[in-house]
């Protein structure tokens, strides 16, 4: 699947099993870089989300103000 199709649940459930694995340690520089840059995709896509949903809720509100 690409990263332009994951859910946001499957964006966070990822996010936070990059995080742990980083905070285990252990691997090498390379893998520990791979990771974060993986994880810093993860969180533009979470936040996307986010960002998206904040504009439906403000959307609807808005709607709902002007009824």
């Amino acid at each position: 699947m690409t990263d332009e199709k994951l859910s946001y649940e499957q964006a966070r459930t990822e996010l936070a099993g990059v995080v742990e694995r980083l905070e285990q340690g252990g691997g090498t520089l390379e893998e520990s870089l791979a990771l974060w840059e993986r994880g810093e995709r993860l969180a533009d896509i979470c936040q996307r989300w986010l960002d998206g949903a904040r504009e439906r809720i403000e959307a609807a509100r808005a709607a709902r103000a002007d009824e």
